[in-house]
């Protein structure tokens, strides 16, 4: 008789156990393999360890579905999951954030912010970049996800970095608590900006994200235009690429995104008043513009119904929140490469798929508006070989609506099912 020895008896049950991993089979009515193509008919997906590993056509069937769960999306169109690439999911404007501030713990935060992920991600968003947070809970909470730990959208985390009374810096409160809530990202002068970037990468982040300009909802009465000069916004772009890092550049007024485009940043986010100038640059870098339309509708909405928004705040936001959506039509109609975003906080979490709405009613072909969300936020968050597209080896996040969004946008307002990384988080269908 044959002894195995203790340890070869384990390695044969662990290799018996991974060869009976069970099989994801997906029967598809449409699916969008590449968004920007024409969606294919009755398809049949196969899913192994959270990556597609087969497409074939037809409904294939099976003799044997032994260690095989079957999902049936016959009467739904299927697609990549969509990604947003500009959150920030540890708060949201409201009428209690001075009171939230003050009383509400960096714990109990974390858990908001695990509440707002999952709105996210049930919403279809299985991929966000959140590049604005109290940074050491975000990272938490992007690497908990990431282990398994707790659900909720993959995360890519910026650290931030901005000047002294810029729109990254506190702002609305008496002089002792600014002074005790201001950050060490807080910077000024180029070589202080440099060490503000490198201790963001040192402490987690995944990228940077500057504010090359002034911003609405800075409670200071200090404009939408240019704050970080060109010598601090080099010196961060430099820093953070020696390092492999990306850089983001909040802007809104065009010598700032100009400024920010001219220093090498990989996106500007907002970019309200993109102008002639700012178009041929955009399109020399090859940097993305992240519209976020959907915070501009909401900010002027709220500035005009409602006395929420602090008098400073709420000029910027009629102003700002009018010119966004036209600017934004101009842009992409002279070829600027567009990225999804919302500034999601701004608006309500799990709403995300309202920028498309407004996308659309700019101008931009539906189809356009999905390569937006899954393509081009792939390629800006450098993950192209996982994520955009459905295609075998790639990751499998896929969610399904009940009718084509090429055909009507607000489809992706009632997502049905959502996968991420080959597990199921929402089916309606059954």
């Amino acid at each position: 008789m044959k002894i195995y020895h203790p340890i070869y008896l384990i390695i044969l049950l662990l290799s018996s156990f991974c060869s009976q991993a069970e099989t994801t089979v997906i029967y598809a009515g449409q699916l969008l393999t590449v968004p920007g193509k024409a969606p294919l008919e009755k398809q049949t997906l196969f899913i192994e360890n959270g990556v597609i590993t087969k497409i074939e056509n037809g409904y294939v069937e099976f003799k044997n579905s032994e260690g095989m769960k079957l999902i049936q999306l016959r009467d739904s169109f299927v697609m990549p999951g969509l990604m947003d690439m500009h959150v920030h999911l540890q708060g949201e404007l409201g009428p209690n954030n001075d009171r939230e501030t003050l009383k509400m713990s960096d714990q109990l935060m974390g858990m908001r912010t695990v509440h707002y992920g999952m709105k996210t991600l049930l919403a279809g968003f299985t991929t966000v970049r959140d590049v604005g947070s109290n940074s050491q809970y975000m990272y938490a909470y992007r690497d908990a996800i990431e282990k398994g730990w707790i659900d909720g959208p993959r995360v890519i985390a910026a650290g931030g970095v901005g000047i002294t009374g810029g729109h990254a810096d506190v702002s609305g409160m008496k002089p002792d608590l600014m002074e005790f809530y201001t950050d060490r990202s807080i910077c000024d002068g180029p070589y202080d900006c440099r060490r503000a970037t490198r201790d963001a990468i040192k402490y987690g982040a995944d990228l940077v994200k500057i504010t090359s300009t002034g911003g609405v909802m800075t409670d200071r009465a200090t404009g939408t235009g240019q704050q970080m000069e060109m010598d601090e916004l080099k010196e961060v772009v430099l820093a953070a690429k020696r390092m492999g890092k990306k850089v983001a550049s909040h802007a809104h007024q065009e010598d700032g995104i100009i400024a920010a485009l001219e220093a090498g940043v990989d996106s500007i986010e907002h970019g309200t008043y993109t102008g002639p100038k700012a178009i041929k640059l955009f399109k020399k870098t090859g940097a993305y513009l992240v519209p976020t339309l959907l915070a501009g509708a909401t900010v002027k909405k709220m500035a005009e119904e409602t006395d929420i928004l602090p008098p400073p705040v709420a000029a910027k936001a009629i102003k700002v929140g009018t010119d966004m959506q036209g600017n934004f039509s101009k842009a992409y109609k002279a070829g600027v490469k567009i990225a999804f975003g919302t500034d999601s906080a701004i608006s309500k979490h799990g709403t995300n798929a309202d920028e498309a709405v407004l996308m659309s009613e700019a101008g931009m072909p539906n189809a356009e508006v999905l390569v937006s969300a899954t393509i081009n936020a792939a390629d800006l968050i450098g993950m192209s070989d996982q994520l955009g597209t459905l295609e075998v080896g790639k990751q499998a996040d896929i969610i399904a609506t009940n009718s084509s969004p090429i055909e009507d946008i607000n489809q992706l307002k009632q997502v049905n099912f959502v996968m991420k990384g080959g597990k199921i988080h929402k089916n309606e269908k059954y």
